[in-house]
């Protein structure tokens, strides 16, 4: 089951405290100490300051040091406390870091996992890819902002307030006035600029899922000159990104002229009000010193406090954006009581089932069809008649509004997805490889399979030949989406993949489209040995393919319209045996050429 994550920015972010508790205690602890002693400092100088103002002007060396001794320990404590808190949670930052944002990354691809096959098609992988890293880089830095800024911060601002309060009650109430509207002013401004960062967020996610696809698809525009088509295409999302930028920054403008502003109202206010107070005897040279030295300490604190109010709720944009895409509801999810598939005979039913996409366009209504134990069954008809859908629907890649799907007299909707597909090998017409070894990409088939198990499946896929003429062999690797080889090749790979894996059942999607004549006889009887003692779903669109099979389902707009063997088919002089006469090379045309007679509507 996918993990159970918040989808409130905040709740998520704090969702994974809980996983370093004791640690992330601990840092409290260390920080607090870290900017109670930062700040007491100026009471330490304060302190030896009026020693020396009320030592006689003839003083010896020995009772300048001795009078002075307590207060210089307490300075010396002072400075040895903020070295060994800052370094003690500086230590404990180093295992929880990394840890951290390895767990956000773990979890936010774990729940990405189980969305749906509609959900990867409507979103850019590079775009997915570029948000798990921003949220998991916002959840790092928003909670170190709270732990290593705020929190400080707010042990600053108290123990300032009591040590002036413990001097002056009017400078404190002055300064406990400025930090109150600061702080609130900041915050909310600061909040305000979360939709800022937010669309800034958007906009730049958007331009890596660009930037990606564009990447990918760099030999297509080679080879229509499309270069500056697609700098243009590209430009324009950059001049987005820009845009929302720029507002973003605006925004923060603003807020840093409230700063400075502010900054300068406490600066000049407390040296006036201090002034005054040491003139009238109210506070003595070192008292005057400390409360100049805190307002000076608490405006570099409040300046870095606004700035990181900013990057606070920029982190949580980025968090709100990312979870907001990515923590959706899945769209299909295992039974609560959902087991696992127990195949026997591998028997596949659809009993009167009934789909359509989102869209709303109509697919199957009423679809009935039973393909028999170790049956060989192809499906052919004009792209859009249904082929591919009646094999996305048997794996569960969508789910029906209508009927039930059997395997083995058992509802798929009601055993695991993983069980399911388990018991299911598949080789698409365009078949993905991992950028990894040629090994690995086969071995995924059964990642328990010894070298020996690979290699065998490869000879019967008749890949192992060009494999092993390789500079790395079975060690190379073959790029994104497998890039490196031909199409033919890949095919070969999936073969053998398929091969290795040996499921019960085995659904072919235009297998062979990818290879030449030579090839594909030759990989035939490899096909052919995998076929033996399984249940097979071939879709073709290259009918000779097929014309060996047991039984032949011809599909048309969504229904079947004839079925039977390649002989029994061509006999009746029906749809299929339209389609066999209008193959062109031996392969089926997307749409027919000319209007199908009316007594083939049947």
């Amino acid at each position: 089951m996918p993990p159970k994550l918040p989808r409130s920015p905040f709740k998520f972010a704090l969702y994974f405290i809980k996983f370093f508790k004791w640690p992330l205690l601990a840092m409290l602890l260390f920080e607090a100490g870290q900017a109670g002693s930062q700040i007491l400092l100026p009471y330490a100088i304060k302190e030896i300051i009026d020693v020396v103002t009320k030592l006689p002007a003839q003083t010896t060396k020995d009772l300048v040091f001795s009078s002075l001794e307590g207060p210089l320990w307490i300075f010396v404590g002072l400075s040895l406390g903020v070295l060994i808190f800052s370094r003690a949670s500086g230590a404990l930052l180093i295992y929880v870091g990394p840890a951290l944002r390895r767990l956000s990354r773990f979890n936010l691809y774990s729940y990405l996992q189980y969305h749906s096959h509609r959900f990867f098609t409507t979103n850019f992988s590079g775009s997915l890819s570029n948000r798990i890293n921003e949220v998991s880089v916002g959840v790092n830095h928003s909670l170190w902002t709270a732990m290593f800024d705020f929190w400080p911060v707010m042990i600053t601002f108290s123990v300032s307030l009591v040590l002036v309060a413990k001097t002056n009650l009017q400078l404190a109430f002055y300064l406990g006035g400025w930090v109150f509207l600061y702080v609130t002013v900041s915050f909310v401004l600061a909040s305000r600029a979360r939709k800022y960062a937010k669309s800034f967020a958007a906009a730049r996610s958007k331009v890596s899922g660009k930037v990606v696809d564009s990447v990918t698809n760099i030999l297509n525009t080679k080879m229509f000159s499309r270069k500056e088509f697609e700098r243009q295409y590209l430009k324009e999302y950059l001049d987005l990104e820009v845009k929302k930028g720029r507002e973003t920054l605006w925004f923060m403008e603003k807020m840093r002229w409230f700063q400075f502003v502010s900054a300068l109202i406490l600066q000049v206010g407390i040296m006036y009000m201090a002034v005054n107070h040491w003139l009238a005897g109210a506070i003595t040279i070192g008292e005057f010193t400390m409360v100049t030295s805190l307002s000076l300490l608490i405006i570099n604190d409040a300046r870095g406090l606004s700035r990181r109010f900013l990057e606070f709720f920029e982190y949580i944009g980025n968090i709100s954006d990312g979870v907001g895409i990515m923590l959706g509801e899945h769209e299909i999810l295992d039974a609560v009581e959902a087991g696992p598939l127990q195949v026997r005979k591998a028997e596949i039913e659809f009993s009167h089932v009934g789909f359509n996409y989102t869209d709303g366009k109509e697919v199957f209504k009423d679809l009935n069809l039973k393909i028999a134990s170790k049956e060989k069954v192809g499906l052919v008809g004009f792209s859009g008649s249904g082929k591919t859908t009646f094999v996305n629907l048997l794996t569960r890649l969508y789910d029906i509004q209508a009927g039930y799907i059997f395997i083995d007299s058992q509802d798929i909707a009601k055993v695991t997805q993983d069980s399911l597909r388990g018991q299911i090998s598949m080789i698409p017409q365009d078949p993905m490889l991992f950028h990894r070894t040629l090994l690995e990409n086969i071995r995924y088939g059964k990642l328990d399979a010894k070298d020996e198990e690979v290699f065998e499946a490869a000879k019967l896929a008749h890949a192992d030949e060009f494999i092993r003429e390789l500079p790395d062999g079975y060690q190379s690797l073959v790029g994104e989406r497998g890039v490196k080889l031909s199409g033919g090749q890949r095919q070969r790979i999936a073969i053998a993949r398929a091969i290795l894996k040996d499921s019960p059942i085995l659904i072919l999607d235009e297998a062979t489209s990818s290879l030449d004549s030579k090839t594909e006889k030759l990989i035939q009887a490899g096909l052919d040995n995998l076929m033996k003692g399984k249940t097979v779903v071939v879709i073709a669109h290259r009918l000779s393919t097929i014309s060996h099979m047991d039984r032949i389902v011809v599909f048309d707009k969504g229904e079947i319209v004839e079925q039977g063997s390649h002989e029994e088919l061509l006999k009746t002089e029906g749809h299929y045996s339209m389609l066999w006469k209008m193959q062109a090379g031996g392969f089926l045309p997307e749409e027919p050429v000319a209007p199908l007679p009316s007594k083939l509507d049947h």
